[in-house]
């Protein structure tokens, strides 16, 4: 059972870089890669709501829970 981050799917449908999310959120790039890459072990609540803003999308938008 996994939680998935999806950053990389809304980076798409926005048409946005990877650097101008970071800058929008104010974390570095190596941050938004690690999330990204599913490498993270959390996320800042503060954080996602700053992803949130950034993509105009809901958290739900971003995290998907798998069963695998």
């Amino acid at each position: 059972m996994a939680i998935v981050i999806n950053i990389d799917v809304m980076l798409a449908k926005r048409k946005m870089s990877v650097t101008e999310l970071a800058d929008k959120v104010g974390i570095t790039m190596a941050n938004i890669s690690i999330l990204k890459n599913g490498k993270a072990k959390a996320i800042r609540v503060s954080t996602l709501n700053s992803i949130c803003a950034a993509l105009d999308c809901q958290p739900g938008d971003v995290l998907e829970y798998t069963k695998d």
